[in-house]
């Protein structure tokens, strides 16, 4: 009997044991628990879902160029749209209020990251995003310290422009131009920084700024008019979101006044600008991607990050609006500049 009961004892822990062994192969083939699909998981069929909220103040050639460039770069990083990346992407319109409901809805649904295409809504995100602590990456800001987007879970890069290249352009293209006229927007922190920036070189370069101030895209045309009645000899075009967006209209009429507009971006250029020092966006845009990707992976937060900027800038010409306009270009423009009409 009692080798009978340490038998029947023996079979029970056998018997035990199998159903342990199992359960457990069961649970690491993949039924069991699993990694979340927010970023925190490893590799194979747990690696990392990432949902991003892009919000675009509008739709103009500089900015889409930055969204399109932050997409590259994130794919550059292995995070790629429709893989392991979901995108959830709201343009604003150039409507301020609108770009606060898009910041808010970002936060309401618990995005990974938004990303912010210019300043009103960079600061709409970060408004959002901060109760629920939630990174906020931002492009074509030009002054992000004025701004107040330089602490924080916050970081990005920003577009400050070559002014001093600028102003030199001119002075190549038009030796004998006294004044030059900026249209900008009185309520966007880049215009009026960059205003300040023109107004202090340009004695340097033998030219004064005069400047009229616009609170709404329906005034830009207005203000063109009133710039060319004071006898400005160019336009100076800033990336200013509420100009751009009404660059043809305002080509249209400095064409007819035979009036040279100097572009701040390549897009510019290709709509009719004579030329520019300026920035590529989708450089930017790409620059500001493998940021996000550092954050997104886990690698840095964006206080370890501070915002960042190209530092170097092209030489732009449009030779069609340049000829239209009479403007000879000097060789030593011409061997430095990119031809967008090429």
């Amino acid at each position: 009997m009692t080798n009978m009961k340490k038998l029947a004892a023996l079979l029970l822990t056998l018997s035990l044991t199998l159903a342990l062994t199992a359960c457990g192969g069961k649970d690491s083939g993949g039924s069991g628990t699993s990694a979340p699909s927010n970023g925190s998981g490893s590799s194979g069929e747990d690696a990392p879902h990432y949902t991003i909220g892009i919000s675009q103040y509008g739709e103009h050639g500089s900015l889409d160029n930055c969204r399109i460039g932050f997409l590259q770069g994130l794919a550059e990083a292995g995070i790629v749209e429709g893989e392991n990346l979901t995108v959830d992407y709201q343009n604003a319109g150039f409507d301020d209020s609108i770009a606060t409901q898009i910041g808010q809805s970002f936060s309401a649904s618990g995005v990974d990251l938004m990303v912010a295409v210019a300043t009103p809504s960079a600061t709409a995100c970060f408004a959002a995003a901060e109760d629920k602590d939630i990174p906020v990456i931002f492009t074509a800001i030009t002054d992000p310290v004025g701004a107040k987007l330089d602490s924080g879970n916050i970081t990005g890069t920003s577009d400050v422009l070559p002014v001093a290249g600028q102003l030199q352009l001119i002075r190549d293209l038009q030796p004998q131009a006294k004044t030059v006229g900026i249209v900008y927007t009185t309520s966007e922190a880049n215009s009026v920084y960059s205003v300040g920036v023109y107004e202090d070189l340009a004695a340097d370069y033998g030219l004064t700024i005069e400047t009229v101030g616009v609170t709404a895209q329906s005034e830009v045309t207005q203000a063109v008019d009133t710039l060319i009645s004071r006898g400005v000899d160019c336009i100076s075009n800033l990336t200013d979101n509420t100009v751009v967006g009404v660059l043809p209209a305002i080509l249209e009429k400095t064409n007819e006044a035979g009036i040279p507009v100097y572009g701040s971006e390549v897009e510019q250029m290709k709509l009719g600008c004579v030329a520019g020092a300026g920035l590529d966006y989708i450089k930017l845009g790409i620059q500001t991607g493998q940021m996000a990707a550092k954050v997104l992976k886990g690698e840095a937060a964006c206080q370890d990050l501070p915002y960042e900027i190209i530092e170097n800038f092209d030489l732009y010409i449009n030779p069609e609006t340049l000829d239209a306009m009479g403007l000879v270009i000097p060789e030593s423009v011409s061997s430095n500049a990119i031809d967008v009409t090429a």
